[in-house]
């Protein structure tokens, strides 16, 4: 019980999701030199745009693909971390209203890969596996930044791709309070984008920073299986085209819901659903991801 506590625990590997997603427990106490490897399969379906300067109307699409990912759990001069990445392939087919004439797009390509590191500096010090039985959580609070890379696929000639063709950052913070099995979390970050300098018809789109806000309630039960609900808010990120006028910021909102189950010591498996409380850009879609994580090692 206590090895599926410390899988289950520090189940939190970097999945791009398909769409604005919800990350509970990304400030965890995980036992160092634990590694991870994370098999996900996404399915999005609904208006899934995330960039208003597409000037697409109506959008109906589905989005669809696996993602594999991989974590470490480090010592971080005597603070708990984590390091991870990830990558995927994924097809988009479905149709929208450019300029009032209906179009229609089938892609598949590889993702923008992400690479992510975490650090927790109140809370949460660096332990073995021989330590994480008598550890304690009682507040946590962290710091990440993530690092999406523009190799996914891309043509310029097209609105709609699988990649964005531009670097983007996200630090983040987040406050973690265990009340006995009841976990809060809060969570707030901001995303800064670079410039797409090769955008459809030969233009460049910029994107303001996008900001979030998110709140998540886990709950863990005697069996080891733990569940999560949880609600994120966006706002900012406007865009624009050779330096024109800004499109309308975004000011969505989602929901959505996480459950994890214990298969074995080492092995464990997630569902989790996302979807969209009020939209504005792009967002009101559903999105559906089953996963699978293999861990092992750590420093005894």
């Amino acid at each position: 019980m206590k090895q599926l506590l410390v899988l289950l625990a520090s189940f939190c590997v970097t999945s791009p999701a398909l769409g604005q997603s919800l990350d509970p427990r990304s400030f965890v106490n995980t036992p160092i030199g634990i590694n991870f490897v994370t098999a996900v399969y996404g399915y999005s379906s609904g208006n899934v745009l995330f960039d208003a300067a597409l000037a697409l109307d109506s959008a109906e699409l589905v989005i669809q693909g696996p993602t594999g990912g991989y974590a470490r759990a480090l010592d971080l001069w005597g603070l708990s971390g984590k390091v991870d990445a990830a990558a995927g392939w994924a097809c988009a087919d479905g149709s929208a209203l450019q300029a009032g004439e209906r179009v229609s797009r089938h892609v598949c390509g590889s993702t923008d890969p992400t690479a992510h590191l975490s650090v927790n500096f109140l809370g949460a010090p660096a332990i073995t596996l021989r330590q994480y039985p008598s550890y304690k959580q009682n507040v946590i609070v962290g710091g990440g930044f993530r690092v999406t890379a523009p190799l996914g696929q891309y043509d310029p000639t097209r609105l709609i791709n699988i990649g964005t063709n531009r670097w983007s950052f996200k630090p983040e913070i987040g406050v973690s309070k265990a009340l006995g099995r009841l976990t809060l979390e809060f969570l707030g970050a901001v995303t800064f984008y670079t410039t797409n300098t090769d955008f459809f018809g030969g233009n460049r789109a910029s994107q303001a920073p996008l900001y979030s806000a998110q709140v998540n309630v886990i709950y863990t039960f005697r069996s080891g299986i733990w569940g999560a609900v949880g609600f994120v808010g966006y706002g900012g990120g406007a865009t624009s085209v050779n330096g024109g006028e800004s499109a309308t910021p975004q000011q969505n909102s989602r929901t959505g819901a996480v459950l994890v189950f214990p298969v074995s010591r080492s092995n464990a498996f997630k569902v989790y659903w996302t979807t969209g409380v009020s939209t504005r850009t792009g967002t009101d879609f559903d999105t559906y991801m089953a996963s699978w994580t293999y861990r092992w090692g750590g420093k005894r």
